[in-house]
């Protein structure tokens, strides 16, 4: 049986790899199109209430009709205005862009409780360390006497 591969989603433990930097490579508008297409497919609201709710965070008449350019494989000349990313996931309810931005440059995102466990990760191992190192100074001050 074949799984279905989640590529907005990484597992915890695997090591994010950014695309390599060769011409081309970043050519992601239909991946752009596709993953906003899906979004607005996955979210609670529906086109208009996303566009209102993009409105009213941004300060910027946002129409349904432009939604549908945006997402249009057929209009290609109709791009996704970064600067209106944030209010688009705040209207959906999702991080999944982001990620997915983060994913492509080799980083991951962390929200909310992710976030707070990998710092606490990454504090216990500076504990770990610093008693290993506070260790090995006992031990040497322990063979100077």
């Amino acid at each position: 049986m074949r799984r279905h591969q989640d590529s907005l989603t990484l597992d915890l433990f695997e090591m994010p790899v950014a695309r390599a930097p060769l011409p081309g490579a970043l050519n992601v508008g239909l991946a752009v199109r596709h993953l906003l297409s899906d979004l607005l497919k996955d979210s609670p609201r529906n086109r208009f209430e996303i566009t209102a709710r993009m409105s009213e965070l941004t300060g910027h008449e946002i129409t349904k009709h432009q939604l549908d350019a945006w997402t249009a494989e057929s209009r290609e000349q109709w791009r996704f205005p970064l600067e209106y990313l944030p209010a688009l996931e705040v209207a959906c309810e999702t991080h999944k862009i982001t990620s997915w931005l983060a994913d492509l440059r080799g980083c991951k995102v962390l929200v909310g409780k992710e976030a707070f466990d990998a710092e606490i990760g990454k504090l216990e191992r500076l504990k770990e360390d610093a008693g290993r190192k506070i260790k090995r100074l006992k031990q040497a001050m322990g063979e100077m006497e």
